[in-house]
């Protein structure tokens, strides 16, 4: 058998094999899988995270949250442990300006780096008792019916055998899960790329999606003085190469688009990334489950990848933890593949779009003239907003029609009693929430599982005139009506199981 290197350059020759048990294997510790696994040991499932790191990352990739992520965020009480992070109102579609302002507490785009995101959503998944083990490696995954088992590699080459009821794949577009499982991942290859560096010690005029005649440029310079540069020729393919592309490639497109010299500079990251748009065909494979990139892969194109990966995290955690807990009805999980699935496909029908816009050639010229012209009426500009933001997703959630039904629980103050509190503080104990407006709600609701609540709330308020709600505990609307309560044990048993 192959040595392994020690850290201290030692060699070491693996240990014997060890198997060890948990409920949920998370693979993968980026933003999502540590969201997931946040949600999961929320509420008491013992949940393990492999990630083939050695430690968090440095590099900044995704730096864009979208106002519903950070309702999701505030809905934990994490918004806090963010700082202060700039907020940009003005957004963009395919490079066209678009003002993302919609009703809500947090409109626009919120500039927080992917290792502040990562090391914020760390402390929190570690502090409520998930078991993160980098320098993991999976090496094989073995879904046995009654449950699955993760063959994993150390560091320092030991070989661990976890078993648990159920695994997430949340490791990136390349997923290894996904490798392994043979999980099918149809969609389109990629035909255009974007290279991007952030490099110290360059002073270039900033460029907001600038397209210049031989392709798209942008330069925006952040307060540590490092600009993060990214550049598209007009009619060049994706190349060829292992790996990241060098430098000397970034700053050769950057100077044949721009005339300016960035070979200065120090790189302090380099990568690139495609217009390949895939999605699986299904999110979950019997007792194996896919989040974020390793679900879909699309353009990161506004942030969006990191948001909708969040967002299938934060759907997925309740629902998996009632299915683990015995209390989930028939189906719950499956409806985590019917939801997420759709606003997936949706994000990247948006996303080939934009890519298209973003990084055409001259023949696009056109369609931009026209899609400015029309971003200019409010009620398109609020769709695409409402699209990009996520503020726009409504599930099927059955039962009778209401306004509110499906969409998210409006984020507005209220007053519970001698306390003024946001509808996203109500949602911090993990559990769902059943609200009555100006008088107690009706029925009978599991308090296991839902919170029973009675608040007053202003008279131009969203929920003013809607006497009660129940709410799913990721914060979208599972029923609304009035105080006889009609339909609201249907739904009850639908989401939360029997009382």
């Amino acid at each position: 058998m192959a040595t392994a290197p020690h850290p201290d350059g030692r060699t070491q020759r693996p240990g014997p094999a060890e198997t060890a048990d948990t409920q949920v294997i998370v693979v993968g510790a980026g933003p999502v899988g540590l969201l997931l696994a946040g949600e999961l040991a929320l509420r008491g499932i013992q949940v393990t995270i492999v990630e083939q790191r050695h430690g968090p990352t440095t590099e900044s990739r995704a730096s864009t949250l979208h106002a519903r992520t950070m309702e999701l965020l505030d809905s934990r009480g994490l918004l806090p442990d963010l700082g202060s992070p700039p907020c940009e109102p003005r957004g963009h579609f395919g490079g066209i300006p678009l003002d993302l302002t919609l009703p809500g507490p947090y409109p626009g785009q919120w500039k927080v780096p992917q290792a502040k995101t990562e090391a914020v959503l760390e402390e929190w998944a570690l502090g409520l008792g998930a078991d993160l083990r980098c320098g993991h490696t999976l090496q094989a995954v073995d879904d046995r019916g009654d449950h699955v088992e993760a063959a994993v590699t150390s560091r320092r080459g030991d070989r661990v055998t976890l078993r648990a009821a159920y695994l997430v794949a949340c490791d990136g577009q390349d997923s290894t899960v996904r490798r392994l499982t043979g999980a099918d991942f149809p969609g389109t290859a990629a035909t255009r790329e974007l290279l991007r560096a952030d490099v110290g010690g360059i002073d270039i005029p900033s460029r907001r999606f600038e397209r210049l005649p031989g392709g798209l440029a942008v330069a925006a310079r952040n307060p540590a003085g490092v600009t993060r540069v990214m550049v598209h020729e007009f009619g060049a393919g994706v190349r060829g190469r292992a790996g990241a592309p060098h430098f000397d490639e970034i700053a050769d497109a950057w100077k044949r688009v721009t005339g300016e010299d960035i070979t200065g500079g120090t790189p302090l990251w380099v990568n690139h990334f495609d217009d390949a748009n895939r999605c699986l065909t299904r999110y979950r494979y019997g007792r194996v489950l896919f989040a974020g990139d390793a679900a879909h892969r699309q353009m990161p194109i506004g942030g969006q990848a990191l948001n909708l990966g969040l967002q299938d995290a934060y759907n997925l955690g309740w629902k998996l933890a009632a299915d683990l807990g015995g209390t989930a009805p028939a189906g719950l999980l499956d409806s985590y593949d019917s939801e997420r699935a759709a606003v997936g496909a949706a994000v990247l029908g948006n996303i080939r779009a934009q890519a298209l816009l973003l990084l055409g050639g001259p023949e696009v010229e056109p369609l931009r003239m026209v899609l400015a012209e029309l971003v200019a009426h409010d009620d398109v500009r609020a769709h695409l907003a409402g699209m990009i933001s996520g503020l726009d997703i409504r599930y099927d959630v059955g039962g009778p029609g209401h306004p509110l039904r499906g969409a998210r629980l409006p984020h507005v103050r209220l007053r519970v009693g001698e306390i003024v509190c946001s509808t996203a503080e109500l949602l911090r104990s993990g559990h769902g929430l059943l609200l009555g407006i100006g008088s107690p709600p009706p029925g009978t609701v599991p308090a296991d599982r839902i919170d029973t609540v009675t608040a007053d709330v202003d008279p131009g308020s969203p929920l003013a005139g809607t006497p009660a709600v129940l709410v799913r505990p990721d914060g979208y609307v599972a029923w609304a009506g009035g105080p006889g309560g009609d339909g609201l044990a249907e739904a009850v048993g639908r989401w939360f199981g029997s009382v």
